[in-house]
């Protein structure tokens, strides 16, 4: 069992890898006492890696979904509507340091499917980016047997 949200169907042996491979870049992540570590993939249809990202990665402020966007080139912006995008941690909903939300960014590209390991704890903010992401018609898949993989780079957050 894998934890499935209701009606997001079932985790397949690539969705667990790829979310395993998420979890491995978040370990990238330059320490925050103020910011989680979290990894982003985001992956075409066809299963060509677009983008990878870890918080952090070009600034301070920036997280791992937008690290992964940047890396999506121009050419290959229209395969984001087909694409799944594979995230240590549920796409924030909310944020202290910028305007637009890793949720907004993933509704205004189109990504359809988003496969997460860990809910965001209610540390910095409340997380309701799954929520938002299911009302707005996208497929959620967390996978919860992974959450604590994805919580082990954020340990001195947690105490």
């Amino acid at each position: 069992m894998t934890g499935a949200a209701p009606g997001a169907g079932t985790a397949t042996p690539a969705d667990r890898e790829l979310l395993l491979e998420a979890i491995a870049l978040a370990h990238r992540c330059p320490p925050s006492r103020t910011a989680f570590s979290v990894g982003a993939i985001i992956v075409a249809d066809d299963g060509t890696v677009l983008g990878r990202g870890w918080s952090r990665r070009h600034g301070l402020t920036e997280h791992a979904e937008e690290a992964a966007l940047a890396d999506v080139t121009g050419a290959d912006r229209p395969r984001l509507r087909s694409a799944t995008i594979y995230t240590s941690l549920e796409p924030c909903s909310k944020r202290a340091s910028r305007e637009v939300t890793c949720t907004e960014h993933i509704l205004a590209t189109g990504i359809p499917r988003i496969v997460f390991a860990w809910s965001e704890p209610e540390l910095f903010v409340e997380g309701r980016g799954a929520e938002i992401l299911e009302r707005a018609g996208r497929t959620v898949l967390q996978i919860r047997d992974l959450a604590e993989a994805a919580r082990e780079p954020n340990r001195h957050l947690l105490g």
